[in-house]
Formats: C-alpha cells, structure tokens, sequence
C-alpha cells in the first residue's frame, strides 16, 4: 500500500518535471536562432511527450495508451526526417 502511494507520487513529480521541460524545450523552439535548431526543440518535445504518454499508460495501467505512443513517435520521426530533407535540399520531392 505505501509503496503504491510512493510510486504514484514519484510518477507524477516525474511528469511535472517533464512538462517544465518541455515548456524550456518550447522556448528554445520558439527563440531558436537557425532552423536546425527549432527541429531538434520540436523533436525533443517529442520526446517528452511520450515520456508523458508512457507515465500515463504505467498510472492507469492502460497498454493501449503504448500503442498511441508509438504511432507518435513514428509521426514525431517522420516528420523530423520531411523537414530535414526540406532544410536540406529546399524541396520535399
């Protein structure tokens, strides 16, 4: 029973500190001074949220909210991959 209580306390500092990482990570997106680095921000909030998704399927004890997160993260990488051949080559053909 403690150790439940204890777990889910540590869960949600756990994903507190992700969301303010995340607000660091959306400044850095916004003020980012080239393009690569807006990309790498935007990639890193990513990240974090599935991070996020990934706690709240463990809190819940939900497994399909870990299916969601992968079609997330296949999203969040494909995505990444279509603005780097655009900053690459000016085109996305």
């Amino acid at each position: 029973m403690i150790f439940e209580q204890i777990l889910d306390y540590t869960y949600t500092i756990g994903a507190i500190l992700v969301m303010l990482m995340i607000f660091f990570s959306m400044i850095r997106a916004l003020v980012g001074p080239t393009a690569p680095d807006r990309v790498v921000a935007i990639n890193i909030i990513t990240t974090y949220t599935l991070i996020i998704i990934t706690l709240i399927a463990r809190i819940y004890e939900q497994v399909y909210f870990l299916d969601i997160a992968m079609v997330y993260a296949l999203m969040g990488f494909i995505t990444t991959i279509g603005v780097a051949k655009y900053l690459q080559k000016g085109a996305l053909d």
